[in-house]
């Protein structure tokens, strides 16, 4: 069911009032990527079903990775690419947060910000599975923000319970594969090998660092999933997430947008806040990251080189068959009237419009606008 509001629609209320903000361009860009998305400004393609015949024109979306509408595809590829990493072992989904000190620094030097928290999460596991003799892995997907658009940088990990130790064989962490490294242990370790890298990437000062140290880091490590399928599953809430999904928005007015949050402070109690549209897109513009910059990260024994060459070894070692390569599902759209046959594409055109002959004899329209 399509949202009502929209991102876009915020957009479309705050207007010129964009300019006050104080937005770099790249932000600007991407706003303005999240505004064109699905409408004729983007061009669009005419598309007939191989089965039941209808012929339907649709609208390009943006493709933009922080669109609220363009992720659906991505997420589910993603999933099935992973899929195919999976060993028979126990994983937790580790957190590592940032404290609010940092927010500051991360709005003004953001990119030195999120490379900082990816390495030194990454350390504090390896350096944890040094000591136990093991080489292990880590997949890692940056999130920026609170429920309420809020600022909240922090990163969600999977963690295979266990690693490679110095004869290349497979070694858990404990054998019933229930647990995976102390928290309390984990924090301290991390808060240290943060502020050491990002001290490698900024001038910070002395003051600054002390008042890092202060601070309470918390790293949250759940429990095992109860199947290694489930892991990739779950994972996949959040890889292709942006700050605010569309069916969140509950209303846009001339004044305000409201939108409901989970306030976890409450036992993730379902709750809903009202802001100005130029608050509600400051906010939102919090949260896009900069060009280029890669939110999905892959380590030790995940990583692209070890599944080039060192992967296929273990795969053997747990009697994996190999994986087969598939074309993605997800790529095969299918007809929105029949449901079962595919959509082939007729013809493609630009903003001026869909070719002529095809708007006599189209039976479905699908268009998008905002207003």
């Amino acid at each position: 069911m399509q949202p009502r509001w929209e991102v876009a629609h915020v957009l479309s209320r705050l207007g010129v009032g964009i300019e006050e903000l104080g937005l770099n361009g790249w932000q600007l860009r991407t706003l303005r990527a999240i505004y064109h998305c699905r409408t004729s400004v983007m061009g669009g393609h005419v598309d007939a079903c191989d089965a039941c015949g209808t012929i339907s024109i649709s609208y390009n979306s943006c493709r933009n990775r922080h669109c609220p509408k363009c992720q659906g595809h991505k997420r589910e590829e993603w999933i099935e690419a992973r899929e195919a990493d999976l060993l028979p072992v126990s994983y937790f989904h580790v957190v590592f947060t940032l404290p609010d000190a940092v927010n500051g620094l991360a709005l003004a030097h953001p990119k030195e910000v999120y490379d900082s928290l990816f390495g030194s999460a990454w350390q504090t596991l390896a350096t944890f599975g040094r000591n136990k003799g093991l080489q292990m892995g880590m997949i890692s997907v940056l999130h920026t923000w609170g429920q309420n658009l809020s600022l909240h940088p922090h990163l969600h990990c999977i963690v295979p319970g266990g690693g490679v130790n110095a004869k290349g064989n497979w070694q858990n962490l404990r054998a019933d594969g229930k647990f995976l490294f102390a928290v309390k242990a984990l924090s301290k370790v991390f808060r240290a090998k943060y502020i050491a890298e990002l001290s490698k990437q900024l001038a910070i000062d002395k003051a600054t660092r002390e008042a890092l140290f202060k601070k309470n880091w918390i790293v949250y490590a759940k429990r095992p999933f109860g199947s290694p399928k489930s892991v990739v599953e779950y994972l996949g809430r959040y890889t292709h997430k942006v700050a605010i999904s569309n069916h969140r928005i509950q209303q846009v007015n001339e004044e305000s947008v409201r939108f409901s949050y989970k306030d976890y402070r409450e036992n993730g109690l379902k709750k809903s806040i009202s802001l100005s549209h130029s608050e509600f897109v400051r906010r939102f513009s919090q949260h896009i990251l900069p060009k280029r910059f890669v939110r999905i990260r892959h380590y030790g024994l995940l990583s692209s080189t070890w599944k080039r060459v060192k992967f296929k070894q273990l795969r053997a070692h747990f009697k994996l068959k190999p994986a087969e390569a598939s074309a993605p599902k997800t790529l095969l759209r299918k007809c929105h009237c029949c449901g079962e046959g595919k959509l082939v594409t007729l013809a493609t055109f630009d903003g001026r419009g869909p070719p002529a002959e095809y708007m006599g004899v189209c039976q479905n329209l699908i268009p998008h606008s905002v207003g």
